[in-house]
């Protein structure tokens, strides 16, 4: 039997860095749209939102601004120069598991989720950590 070995293709770790932050967008909102199923989760929110001293329309907003820059970094991944590139995704990573973990909920819908997040954002920071430019 002759079996051919090509060498593999690697995949430009701009595109890796995007496609990742599409899977940490998706499973956002995959988190987000099954909460809202939950009866009584809205109450539950208002009543911590309000144990910590925050409105409603604030935590909407900062979660709001969060998902936003998530959202942004599928473009930026592609678009920066290398050095901000790796920077952004290190620090934007950072901050997003922060949000992730410090606004969890207990359910485990969320939970299992939330894990799916912090993994690949963790990927996203390795990835870029190790990143080197080879374009230099």
């Amino acid at each position: 039997m002759n079996i051919s070995t090509t060498p593999t293709k690697r995949i430009d770790t701009r595109v890796l860095l995007s496609t990742l932050w599409i899977v940490v967008m998706i499973n956002m909102l995959k988190a987000d749209i099954l909460s809202l199923y939950i009866p009584g989760a809205s109450e539950e929110l208002a009543k911590t939102a309000v144990g910590a001293g925050v409105t409603i329309p604030v935590l909407m907003l900062s979660g709001a601004v969060m998902m936003e820059v998530s959202t942004l970094m599928i473009l930026l991944s592609r678009v920066l120069k290398y050095g901000l590139n790796r920077w952004a995704n290190i620090i934007t990573s950072v901050i997003t598991i922060v949000f992730v973990i410090g606004g969890g909920l207990t359910y485990p819908h969320y939970i299992f989720i939330a894990a799916v997040e912090v993994i690949c954002l963790s990927l996203i920071i390795w990835i870029a950590w190790r990143w080197r430019n080879v374009e230099a």
